[in-house]
């Protein structure tokens, strides 16, 4: 017999006990009063415990863990008890009995229950208080909002004894559920004044468990909570906190996260076209150089939600492309119609060899090498695999009669003082050159992509983990922030604008200072910066800039259907003069130094300068991006 079965077995008997001893003590006076014979009170006792019985296994009452009980299953106990006493009743009355034994049977039942009730209830809390001293100390917890998210949360911390959270109250702006309380625990509020609320109770720990509130008033309820010394987290993502549901049911805390960079930006999430991008996926051969990438791969994801005709995926790192492959055989099938081809844009015979096999309709370039220190350091191979893999695969697709090619540029190719950066602009000028045929062009560039491969911030997670420092490079960089379903978005919708080599940019709301994001990132861990944790300053790298532009100018910008994305249109670049252009580049980066190919880079990107130029007027320039709500189509700086 296992474990659990052994102990339905002894609630049952004990409340057979139970029911036999009280009802016996109702009928005892009868008894000795020779009313009534031993012979027939044990009968009646027998019919009653039989009906009840047969009640409360038919409601699976014994399949109960009582240190988990709530009200639903001590009303089903109670029920199962009127349901049997309701049976054992209508027996006497058919068989003509005298009602004494009912009346007398009511009292005894009654008293048999509340002492079922009495048991289990002081064995639910012994069982709590133990699970409690074995577990240690638990973290005190604030749960931020009162709604139904945050009750159904409140009632599963209480339930998990042996979790990680203790609720100790619940905030909300509400007056009507303010100095009452829920489950046993305190409603306080309003939210704004959490830092008083707080300050002299033990509480380490905050879950904002708000389900209806907008981007903005998000980012203003973590604001107060960074100032609380406490550590925050959030209520509806994916796993990142277990504490573990009980018999079988899922468990909400299962849900909690860290405060993710999202959270802090105050955006409300880009909304794009998705008819429009569905048109223009839908049915077609789609090639996605670089597939693997941080884009690349969230690309796949969008194009194979469309139902392209066919999805090839390119790129030279096999292992995350395997990935990938597996994610979207697991979601779609392995009947969904995708490719892999392991190549190298830089190959151009291996590119022509793939384009002829699949004739792909829309090609998304993603392939790129983006790390700038890095490229600092190989300028020829940041060309190499840049620029000339960029006109490969920009030629190859004209030349197989690709609809629409799209490049996935950055916000570093404007005004560039890195190698990167310079590349990236250079790669928007071949498109330039190409435009013309019967292949339309066109560049999307958008600013940081958070959770991309390298980005800073799951850096400054690790050393907060560490326990610091938190190293940033300039306390005065700023920068804009999109999320990759965001850039993938607008890198579709926007190549369904395309039409004369455009330059796409989205509006990117305000900039934002990495310095700051570190600050908060501090404190809602729960540690205090420059004391707990130190926030080091190590120095601009190598072409680094201290904050980023989406436009050179405002004199060929325009608006398109969507309101959040703008398109400069440029002149066009002869392709002689380009090709050309490229030979001599090429013939560099194949025998010249750093120094004569970076000369060369120069040459082609007149407005290519070392970031010390850029830098000097930092300071001024971050004001004013700070004071004015500053956007991707703002004033070219």
């Amino acid at each position: 017999m296992s474990r659990s079965r052994y102990r339905g077995l002894v609630v049952l008997l004990m409340d057979v006990c139970l029911i036999f001893f009280f009802n016996f003590a109702m009928f005892f006076s009868y008894l000795t009063d020779g009313n009534i014979q031993l012979y027939n009170l044990v009968m009646h006792i027998g019919l009653l415990t039989v009906c009840v019985l047969v009640f409360q296994l038919w409601f699976k009452t014994y399949d109960t863990l009582w240190r988990y009980a709530e009200s639903q299953e001590y009303l089903t106990l109670l029920k199962g008890m009127g349901c049997g006493f309701l049976l054992y009743s209508a027996v006497n009355i058919i068989l003509g009995t005298s009602f004494i034994w009912i009346s007398e049977a009511l009292k005894g039942t009654a008293l048999a229950l509340i002492n079922m009730l009495t048991i289990r209830f002081l064995y639910r809390a012994y069982r709590r208080k133990v699970a409690n001293v074995g577990t240690g100390a638990q973290r005190y917890t604030a749960i931020i909002g009162a709604g139904s998210a945050g009750v159904a949360l409140l009632g599963e911390l209480n339930d998990n004894v042996y979790g990680t959270y203790k609720p100790y109250c619940l905030i909300d702006d509400s007056r009507e559920k303010q100095r009452k309380r829920i489950h046993g625990v305190s409603v306080i509020g309003p939210i704004d004044n959490t830092v008083e609320l707080l300050a002299n109770t033990p509480v380490t720990d905050i879950i904002l468990a708000i389900n209806n509130t907008t981007t903005e008033r998000k980012r203003e309820i973590l604001d107060i909570c960074a100032n609380t010394r406490c550590r925050v987290h959030i209520l509806g993502d994916p796993v990142t906190q277990v504490e573990g549901g009980v018999s079988g049911k899922k468990s909400l805390s299962s849900g909690m996260r860290e405060v993710q960079i999202e959270d802090l930006l105050g955006r409300e999430p880009i909304r794009l076209d998705n008819q429009r991008v569905n048109e223009f996926v839908r049915g077609k051969v789609v090639l996605v150089t670089g597939g693997g990438g941080s884009i690349g791969a969230e690309l796949c994801r969008q194009i194979a939600a469309q139902g392209p005709k066919r999805l090839i995926i390119l790129d030279i790192a096999e292992n995350t492309t395997y990935e990938l492959q597996n994610d979207l055989v697991h979601l779609y099938g392995r009947d969904f119609p995708l490719s892999v081809e392991i190549a190298s844009v830089r190959d151009k015979a291996r590119m022509e060899q793939i384009f002829a096999k699949y004739r792909p309709q829309l090609v998304l370039h993603a392939a790129a090498h983006k790390h700038v220190p890095l490229m600092e350091d190989c300028p020829g191979e940041a060309i190499k695999n840049n620029v000339f893999g960029t006109y490969n695969a920009a030629c190859t697709a004209r030349e197989f009669g690709a609809e629409k090619f799209v490049l996935i540029s950055t916000d570093k190719a404007v005004n560039p003082t890195n190698v990167m950066g310079a590349t990236k602009c250079l790669c928007e000028q071949v498109l330039q050159s190409l435009n013309g045929g019967e292949t339309e062009f066109a560049a999307v560039r958008f600013g940081n992509v958070l959770g991309s491969n390298g980005s800073v911030i799951p850096l400054f997670k690790k050393q907060i983990a560490y326990g610091g420092p938190v190293t940033i490079t300039d306390r005065r960089i700023i920068r804009y922030f999109m999320t990759i379903p965001e850039a993938a978005q607008l890198v579709l919708e926007a190549g369904s604008f395309a039409h004369r080599g455009e330059v796409f940019v989205l509006d990117m709301g305000e900039p934002v200072r990495i310095a700051d994001l570190a600050d908060k990132l501090i404190r809602l861990s729960g540690y205090v910066p420059g004391r707990d944790i130190e926030i080091k300053e190590v120095g601009l790298r190598p072409g680094e800039k201290l904050y980023e532009e989406l436009l050179m100018s405002n004199d060929n910008l325009h608006k398109t259907e969507n309101e959040k994305i703008f398109v400069e249109e440029r002149p066009a670049v002869d392709e002689e003069m380009m090709k050309r252009r490229l030979d001599e580049l090429e013939a560099t980066v194949a025998h010249g130094n750093n120094e004569e190919i970076l000369a060369s880079l120069h040459k082609l990107v007149p407005t290519f300068r070392r970031p010390e130029e850029v830098n000097k007027n930092a300071e001024q320039v971050s004001a004013q991006c700070a004071k004015a709500k500053c956007c991707s189509v703002g004033v070219a700086i």
